[in-house]
């Protein structure tokens, strides 16, 4: 999967992802209004307007970028309605022929850790048949319990040849209250660092990068530029662009000198730029046209930024 990422990279000059989550404040009046006269103020209500705002999205950017990422927690907020709309949308997205990375951080040990990774990665065996149960392409985990929680998802990503994003320097303002803590004169994102790119040693597709990838904060560039020498062969997935900050020309040391290594995510700054006055012309019946301009507008702003270095 990680050679797909790359290849629709390269296809689209895009090396960006579009992070689906919905707030109901993000969505259009009209939007919740019909599904509220479908299925009442309910979850289910709640539930099919995020479905239909997601796919007004996609519908409008789908062929300008590689790959989405869901963010589970704003789906799992309405319930098993909510992780259906999730579902729907993870499947739409596919058949768009688009990159799915659940934006799920999980992270344990055992056969808890092995469930998590086969239920978003992986298939169950439910008798003589397998299933397939959310059916992300990659999945981000956390990796605060050691190797005992990342090896399950590496295990299933060189069974179903998927991938996984670890996280390794957050772009949240209090992630340095244990991300940055020296251990041996070192900071923990770099151990961090260090053991990501050990755990994708043997998982590397024919491109030459690992299945086994990173998320570092596009707010923290300095400490990209340690990492990504630290992480050679490492996919970063990087949060934080837009609305939390970072800006092209802050993302230049993530990526490698082949242009590749690295894929940035916007979210609300993508998705509900049709609120910022940027793009206040659409208005909310043109909030999926707004989407694909912001799109537009930020992979001029990456490919520029990585033109000029």
């Amino acid at each position: 999967m990680i050679d797909k990422l790359i290849t629709k990279i390269k296809k689209t000059g895009a090396p960006i992802v579009v992070g689906l989550d919905p707030m109901l404040n993000y969505i259009p009046e009209q939007i919740k209004k019909d599904a509220y006269q479908e299925f009442g103020e309910t979850l289910e209500g709640a539930a099919e307007a995020i479905w239909q705002y997601n796919k007004g999205i996609v519908d409008e950017v789908y062929d300008l970028i590689p790959a989405v990422k869901p963010q589970i927690a704003m789906y799992e907020q309405f319930g098993i309605p909510g992780l259906v709309a999730y579902k729907r949308t993870i499947d739409y997205c596919k058949s768009k022929g688009l990159v799915v990375i659940g934006d799920i951080k999980r992270g344990d040990i055992g056969s808890t850790s092995t469930a998590y990774a086969v239920g978003h990665l992986g298939k169950v065996q439910v008798g003589r048949k397998s299933y397939a149960g959310f059916d992300e392409d990659f999945a981000t985990v956390n990796p605060y319990l050691g190797t005992d929680g990342v090896k399950p998802f590496v295990d299933v990503c060189k069974e179903e040849k998927k991938g996984i994003f670890v996280l390794v320097k957050t772009s949240n303002p209090s992630s340095g209250e244990f991300q940055d803590r020296l251990i041996d004169k070192r900071p923990l994102y770099e151990w961090v660092g260090e053991k990501v790119d050990q755990w994708g040693k043997d998982a590397v597709g024919k491109e030459g990068y690992s299945y086994v990838g990173a998320v570092v904060g596009a707010t923290y560039p300095e400490m990209g530029k340690v990492l990504r020498k630290l992480m050679p062969k490492t996919f970063i997935l990087v949060p934080g662009y837009g609305a939390q900050g970072g800006k092209g020309k802050d993302l230049v040391h993530f990526f490698n000198k082949d242009g590749l290594g690295a894929i940035v995510n916007s979210s609300r700054g993508i998705i509900a730029a049709y609120k910022q006055e940027k793009y206040a012309s659409f208005g909310e019946e043109g909030y999926a046209q707004a989407s694909r301009q912001a799109v537009k507008d930020m992979i001029l702003d990456i490919s520029t930024a990585l033109e000029g270095r």
